[in-house]
C-alpha cells in the first residue's frame, strides 16, 4: 500500500540560482499572505511536516537571514519576518515545523561547517535567537541540518560528531525538540554491522534519507533493496527513525546545472510503491516550485506544478 507524502522541504530561497530558475524570482515578492497560502496548500494534501531548508544563506560573497537576527542581513523581502509568518501559519494548520540550524557558514563546503567554530558560534547563536523569538510557537517541533553528508559506505565521523552537538545543544534550548537529518549517498552505503554500529552512535531523531531519484542517481525499481537493507540496520540499531526523503523533481537538463521542474505522476507512483513497505515516513523534496494548487494566489514554479498538485490528488484518492 503507498504511502502519503507526510511533509516537505521548504523555502524562502532556494540556494541554487539555476535550479530555482522558476520559482526564486517569484518567491522574492511574496507577501505574508502568500506565505500563508502556501502553506494551506501543504496542508490541503494532508501533509504534517515541514522542513525549513535555511534560515539564513550564506554565499561567496553574500549573506541573508529569513528571520529576526543580528547575524547577517534580513532578506530584503515584502514580507518582514518569514520565519514568524511560517511558524504561525504552522500553527494555523497543524502542521510541525523543522527549522534549520545550519548553512551558517557557505552552503557549498559543508563539511567545512562541520567542524569550523566560527560557523558553530554564528549557529548556535542563530538558534538561541530563534528559540528567544519563535519558541512559544506549537508548531516549532525541532531542528533541521542542512549541511548534508554524503554516505560513502558509512558517515564520516566529523559528520556523526557535528550532529551530535548541534542535537545536544537544540535539545538543552528547546526541551523534546526532534533533530532531523537528510543524508544522500543512499545508493552507496554499506547497511552491515559497522553501519549498525554509527546508528547506534547517531543522536539524530530521525534521518530522512535522499531517494536520488530525481538526481539521476537511483532509479524507484532500484530503491526498494536500499530502503528494505536500511530498515534492519535501523530496527537492529534501535535509535533513529528511518525516513524518506523522496525527490519529485527532475532537470529541465543537465543534473545540477539546469532548472527543477516536476516530474511525472507515474514516476513518483512508482517511487512510493518502492520506499513504502520499509520507511515510518515519507518527505518530499519539494512542495515548493513544482506543486502548486490551481487557482492560487501564490503561484511558484514551472506551469506543469498544476498538473502535479491534481494528479497527486487522484493519487490519494481526493475529491473536489
Amino acid at each position: 500500500m503507498l504511502k502519503a507524502i507526510q511533509g516537505t522541504w521548504f523555502e524562502f530561497r532556494h540556494h541554487s540560482t539555476v535550479e530555482g530558475k522558476y520559482w526564486n524570482p517569484i518567491c522574492r515578492h511574496f507577501s505574508e499572505a502568500q506565505w500563508e497560502e502556501k502553506v494551506a496548500e501543504i496542508a490541503s494534501l494532508g501533509m504534517k511536516y515541514i522542513v525549513l531548508l535555511c534560515s539564513s544563506l550564506v554565499e561567496e560573497d553574500c549573506a541573508e537571514s529569513y528571520f529576526r537576527t543580528d547575524i547577517y542581513p534580513q532578506a530584503e523581502m515584502p514580507c518582514q519576518d518569514p520565519l514568524e509568518t511560517l511558524l504561525t501559519a504552522a500553527d494555523r494548520y497543524g502542521i510541525s515545523v523543522f527549522v534549520s540550524c545550519g548553512f551558517y557558514g557557505n552552503w557549498r563546503h559543508p563539511a567545512d561547517n562541520w567542524a569550523n567554530p566560527e560557523v558553530q558560534r554564528r549557529a548556535f547563536c542563530a538558534m538561541e535567537q530563534m528559540v528567544e523569538n519563535y519558541g512559544s510557537h506549537s508548531s516549532f517541533y525541532g531542528w533541521y541540518l542542512p549541511d548534508e553528508a554524503g554516505i560513502n559506505g558509512y558517515f564520516d565521523e566529523d559528520f556523526i560528531r557535528y550532529i551530535n552537538i548541534y542535537a545536544a545543544r537544540g535539545r538543552e534550548l528547546l526541551p523534546g525538540s526532534k533533530l532531523l537529518i537528510a543524508p544522500y549517498g543512499t545508493n552507496l552505503l554499506k547497511a552491515d554491522d559497522t553501519y549498525v554500529g554509527q546508528l547506534e552512535k547517531i543522536d539524530a531523531d530521525i534521518i530522512a534519507y535522499q531517494d536520488e531519484v530525481g538526481v539521476r542517481k537511483s532509479t524507484p525499481e532500484q530503491t526498494a533493496a536500499y530502503y528494505e537493507a536500511l530498515k534492519h540496520a535501523h530496527d537492529r540499531a534501535g535509535r533513529s527513525a528511518l525516513w524518506a526523503d523522496m525527490e519529485l523533481f527532475a532537470f529541465e537538463g543537465e543534473v545540477y546545472r539546469s532548472a527543477l521542474v516536476p516530474a511525472d505522476i507515474h514516476r513518483i507512483e512508482r517511487q512510493l510503491a518502492s520506499i513504502s513497505p520499509y520507511v515510518e515516513t515519507v518527505l518530499c523534496y519539494q512542495y515548493m516550485g513544482l506543486m502548486n494548487r490551481p487557482g492560487t494566489r501564490a503561484f511558484c514554479g514551472h506551469p506543469d506544478s498544476l498538473t502535479l498538485y491534481e494528479d497527486y490528488r487522484r493519487l490519494l484518492g481526493m475529491k473536489g
